[in-house]
């Protein structure tokens, strides 16, 4: 009888145990930060993403579908900005550039960038206890304070600006063609007198980098990254900023060598495979704890013909038909409206559509929220909170959304267009090179051409001034505006930022060397990043 009651305490016991283990794991779970993995592509077409337009029968990204099918895609999810810097800036601060001071792209020669006067997503999840790393394109400053690592990221590979800023001993697919580095002809416009380089942190480990191996690079940090913090039990943020679809083109060799109409989709189909490849090694280390969000920074850049991706039915036919492309450098849906995808497995729903109105600024307040980080309360943000959007299917997303001009010469930082519900009104329209060089001429619109974006994706006929949806329209549209005006004069944490450029501020690993050539093969990939005087 004693064994008996021996063993029935022993299993009750156990039995105790094993619910407090549970237990314990289940708050543990519960209480571990998440980890971040944003991927950000570069100059991609709304109609890019396969799921936007499954009736075309694509199956160029075959990966990114999978996504779609398990996570939340979103169908009016908006870049900041419709060219690289600006982007960038709105995205990692949750700030217009009217606030942030990035108003246009920074150039190789940029002796600044980002303010620093400006706090980062980054910086902000590295002071909870996040390990912060950055892959890809930076764009916001290359010298002294303003590199990656001195603006909230642990580690850094990648290129400082677009990777067309540089020449590169193999070219990759551009228009108009461009040349190897050690050319007489070199200097043909499509790039810099400086080689593109590869930055590891603060060193530059290759110039000029090998376009053609950029994508194993990418993919072999981004592994090594996930597997080391999920090691180190810590949680992470990972900002992956693709080439991809930037020109200069550079598929897999052999993919598309024998038609040049088919780069574009075999580099598509690279993007993707990197993009699933990152997806699967986050979903063997911690798949349950990891969001990952994919978007763009803007449209296709069209000036660039074949090697330019599409906008489905977002063509902005009021422009094209007077001239003039209407995707980058534009506030036509085709310049800003990108393919977004959300996916965290148990925690957003699978197979799931959202037409909440979104912008690349929502990411910064929607990670904060769900780290339980409270952004600086010392300055103003225009990106909202999408959380309950992406976790708990909530449709509203913003009211009113501006759209400022990137792209047009002596229009930067203007406020072109405001998108107010299904109503989009635009001050200003022209300037962005089509496909065969036609350029639109900028014209101011007062009052504003409003078009319905419901029953007119395509913007070609804008509402008639003189009918009561018209002028009704305009009041609201007037008014928002000038809340934003109002709001942006009274708000004391504006940034301005410094475009001065001077040839020294230029990366360069050697500049003994006409083109700054570090030679990888004598072991050069450590030699100390040279930066001019910022150091």
């Amino acid at each position: 009888m004693a064994d008996l009651t021996s063993v029935l305490l022993s299993g009750i016991i156990c039995g105790l145990l094993l619910h407090i283990s549970k237990y314990e794991a289940n708050v543990n779970k519960s209480s571990r930060k998440p980890n971040f993995i944003i991927i950000l592509a570069d100059d991609i077409g709304w109609a890019d993403l396969d799921a936007n337009l499954p009736e075309t029968k694509n199956n160029n990204t075959p990966q990114l579908n999978l996504m779609a099918e398990q996570g939340l895609r979103f169908t009016d999810f908006h870049s900041p900005a419709s060219t690289c810097s600006p982007s960038r800036a709105a995205i990692l601060t949750g700030r217009y550039g009217l606030r942030n001071g990035v108003t246009h792209n920074f150039a190789v020669g940029s002796v600044a960038g980002l303010p620093l006067s400006e706090v980062t997503l980054p910086q902000l999840l590295q002071r909870s206890g996040y390990y912060t790393a950055m892959i890809g394109k930076w764009h916001l400053g290359h010298n002294g304070p303003y590199r990656p690592n001195r603006r909230g990221f642990d580690y850094y590979l990648g290129v400082p600006y677009s990777n067309d800023m540089g020449c590169t001993d193999v070219p990759g697919y551009n228009l108009p063609r461009c040349l190897p580095c050690d050319s007489r002809s070199r200097h043909d416009g499509c790039y810099s007198k400086v080689a593109l380089p590869l930055i590891e942190n603060t060193t530059i480990v290759q110039q000029p980098l090998n376009l053609w191996r950029l994508t194993e690079q990418y993919k072999s940090a981004a592994t090594r990254i996930i597997q080391n913090a999920r090691a180190q039990g810590q949680p992470y943020f990972l900002y992956i900023a693709l080439a991809h679809m930037h020109v200069p083109l550079a598929p897999p060799v052999g993919a598309s060598a024998t038609n040049d109409n088919k780069v574009y989709a075999a580099s598509l189909q690279e993007m993707d495979d990197l993009v699933g490849a990152i997806k699967r090694i986050s979903d063997e280390t911690d798949r349950d704890n990891t969001l990952i969000w994919f978007t763009g920074d803007n449209g296709p850049w069209e000036q660039k013909c074949q090697y330019a991706g599409s906008v489905g039915p977002f063509v902005g036919k009021w422009q094209t038909s007077r001239g003039g492309g209407s995707a980058k450098r534009t506030t036509w849906e085709g310049g800003h409206r990108v393919p977004t995808i959300a996916y965290w497995p148990g925690r957003i729903s699978a197979n799931n559509t959202s037409s909440a109105l979104l912008s690349g600024m929502d990411i910064f307040p929607t990670l904060l929220s769900l780290a339980n980080v409270t952004p600086p309360a010392d300055r103003r943000y225009d990106g909202i909170d999408a959380s309950n959007i992406l976790l708990k299917g909530e449709k509203n997303g913003h009211e009113v959304l501006f759209h400022p001009n990137s792209g047009a010469a002596g229009t930067f930082g203007y406020l072109q267009t405001v998108r107010m519900g299904r109503y989009k009104a635009f001050y200003l329209t022209g300037a962005a090179e089509a496909c065969g060089g036609a350029t639109g001429r900028p014209q101011i619109h007062n009052p504003p051409l409003i078009f319905d974006l419901q029953c007119d994706k395509a913007e070609e006929t804008p509402l008639e001034v003189s009918t009561p949806e018209y002028q009704e329209v305009v009041k609201q549209v007037i008014r928002r505006r000038e809340v934003l005006f109002w709001d942006i004069a009274t708000d004391e944490s504006v940034s301005t930022a410094n475009y001065n450029t001077d040839k020294s501020a230029a990366p360069c690993c050697d500049p003994q060397q006409a083109i700054c050539r570090c030679d990888t093969g004598r072991g050069v990939w450590f030699q100390t990043l040279w930066l001019g005087f910022c150091f």
